[in-house]
């Protein structure tokens, strides 16, 4: 048995199809037909039913389908190390990284990295965290940064940040003078909160509900700049962590700290299993290095 045999078996079982087969191979089907024929001859069992208009995986076909993909992905993760062995610390990676996290801890961090490392591309690609940790599970991502804590069976966390959420409100609301006040206190505000793909929308609205309210949310937003001119705008209060809290015009809005705080922890994931290719490895290491160890 040849890898060949091993491949052009497992893109006909994929495509169920020995036609669409042989395009995404850019062979002849009678050589698709003679090569999955000679890895049936070798083995002396039928993996393919041919009898009807479409075809089928025989028992026997289905086992060499399913451990067939874990040979070629092991191949294809062999392919890649050598790659990086070959071309050192060259290639591209694919960094998810949240709108409203990006703007507070990357920019500087990426420059340096491109400045260490220019033959490396870093593909940034902006979702809310929620998504992050579906599109790190499904490889479209190398690596990803996501709201703590994650399923940690699927997921390598690295911790970078943490900090306490905060309430912002307008400079003159009745409760801009306090230092301190208990969640409840907004239970008759007017929310101006992140849209529900944000992971931070549900910490805040689970928060509201742990403490015996259902928020009223006035306005949603995914930009964390426009939610503070609105909180300007005496439009309604926001919970932001403290990063954000730094950013925002202290003559326009004033900030309070949470009696019982709610805690807001950044972390860097990669899919436990997966090949990380030496860039990523490089790009990760630049990252620990950047950020100090979160006080938990």
């Amino acid at each position: 048995m040849d890898i060949r045999q091993l491949q052009y078996f497992y893109e006909v079982a994929k495509q169920k199809s020995f036609t669409k087969a042989a395009a995404v191979l850019h062979i002849s089907q009678p050589s698709l037909s003679k090569m999955v024929k000679s890895l049936e001859d070798e083995i002396g069992i039928k993996l393919i039913d041919r009898s009807g208009k479409r075809i089928q995986l025989t028992d026997a076909g289905e086992i060499v389908f399913q451990q067939s993909e874990a040979v070629l992905r092991s191949l294809g993760d062999l392919s890649n190390s050598l790659y990086d062995l070959m071309n050192l610390k060259r290639g591209t990676i694919k960094f998810g990284i949240p709108p409203i996290i990006g703007t507070l801890f990357f920019p500087r961090i990426i420059k340096s990295f491109h400045d260490s490392y220019p033959l490396i591309h870093i593909q940034m690609i902006e979702f809310g965290a929620k998504k992050m940790e579906r599109i790190v599970e499904q490889g479209e991502v190398d690596v990803g940064v996501v709201l703590l804590p994650v399923d940690e069976t699927i997921f390598e966390a690295i911790p970078f940040a943490k900090e306490q959420l905060q309430v912002v409100v307008h400079k003159e609301h009745p409760l801009a003078e306090k230092g301190v006040i208990p969640l409840t206190d907004l239970k008759d505000e007017s929310f101006i909160m992140f849209h529900e793909d944000f992971s931070m929308h549900d910490i805040i609205y689970n928060e509201c509900l742990r403490a015996g309210f259902q928020p009223k949310i006035a306005y949603e937003s995914s930009q964390w700049d426009f939610i503070g001119e609105m909180v300007a705008a005496n439009l309604g209060v926001a919970l932001f962590p403290q990063s954000i809290c730094l950013k925002l015009n202290p003559d326009q809005v004033s900030i309070i700290d949470l009696k019982h705080t709610i805690p807001w922890e950044l972390g860097l994931i990669i899919k436990k299993d997966r090949y990380i290719s030496i860039a990523t490895k490089t790009f990760l290491d630049h990252l620990k290095s950047y950020f100090p160890s979160p006080n938990k």
